[in-house]
């Protein structure tokens, strides 16, 4: 999560400029910008989800499509947190992890490449709250038609 950090620091203030380029408006880009990397966390969601249905897998422990879902929905609650501690998403896979009967050591098939990966769902969350905020905007600006 370092390179959400640094995102938030350098990328943050360009981010916001160009979001008031694009044409949306500077009050909902300053709300809803900042809600979303507090609460908009796809990538990091996602990524704990996969990286513990993938340890789940190299165990051979086959879980049902209920298992899956109910594991999403957990990470979806327990990833709120991650975005401002570093390696926090590590911790969060090995209780999830543990929470679901999968071997939480499998986690040292994940560190050599967590690095990396972390860089990728920190594009992913920085797209997401992006879009997001660009369709609100629409949303909210929207002409309304006199009938």
């Amino acid at each position: 999560m370092l390179f959400l950090r640094l995102a938030l620091r350098h990328v943050f203030p360009k981010l916001v400029e160009e979001l008031e380029r694009f044409g949306c408006q500077n009050k909902i880009v300053s709300f809803t910008l900042p809600l979303g990397y507090s609460f908009n966390l796809d990538g990091s969601m996602m990524y704990m989800t996969f990286a513990s249905i993938f340890i789940a897998q190299v165990y051979g422990i086959e879980m049902s499509l209920g298992e899956q879902l109910t594991m999403l929905l957990v990470l979806m609650l327990t990833s709120k947190g991650v975005a401002g501690v570093p390696r926090a998403s590590l911790i969060v896979i090995v209780a999830t992890c543990a929470m679901f009967g999968i071997p939480p050591e499998g986690i040292a098939l994940i560190l050599p490449i967590d690095h990396f990966c972390d860089m990728a769902r920190s594009m992913t969350n920085v797209l997401g709250n992006s879009l997001a905020t660009a369709v609100i905007d629409k949303w909210e600006t929207k002409p309304i038609k006199n009938e």
